[in-house]
């Protein structure tokens, strides 16, 4: 009995263009990550606002989904915290970086200018050192 599903290889022809909506499956899929796991970002995170139609379907613009795709990869690949996602969207606001590249990728040192390069890395050093410090104290303590 034929089925009226299409096939994997009529699905890969049916792909939607860039500028489409994504429904909540999409997204995940594409991510890689479970839908509750979107759900639960959106509470983390206000610039995420999907589209929501009757009974709460979520549709996704392709800027949440560049979003989600920074949100992840700053999450899973470079590490960082919820709170340490959200101070960085603050910061820098909603732009994505370059495309699936880690924030320790994202700019090479030769494009800063000394100047500023020799004031970050001060700014880091005086960060990791309040950091230990807190650490001995905490393992001290405990």
């Amino acid at each position: 009995m034929p089925s009226d599903a299409p096939s994997d290889i009529d699905r890969s022809r049916l792909s939607k263009s860039e500028s489409a909506f994504r429904t909540i499956s999409e997204v995940a899929d594409e991510l890689n990550v479970p839908q509750h796991v979107l759900r639960f970002w959106e509470t983390k995170f206000t610039q995420i606002r999907p589209l929501k139609r009757g009974g709460g379907r979520r549709y996704y613009r392709p800027e949440d989904v560049v979003l989600l795709k920074r949100i992840r990869t700053l999450l899973y690949t470079d590490g960082l915290s919820i709170k340490g996602v959200q101070k960085l969207l603050r910061e820098t606001g909603t732009r994505a970086a370059p495309e699936e590249q880690p924030v320790s990728e994202a700019m090479s040192v030769a494009d800063v200018p000394v100047g500023l390069a020799r004031e970050e890395a001060i700014r880091l050093l005086t960060e990791l050192t309040i950091l230990r410090d807190d650490l001995r104290g905490a393992l001290q303590s405990a």
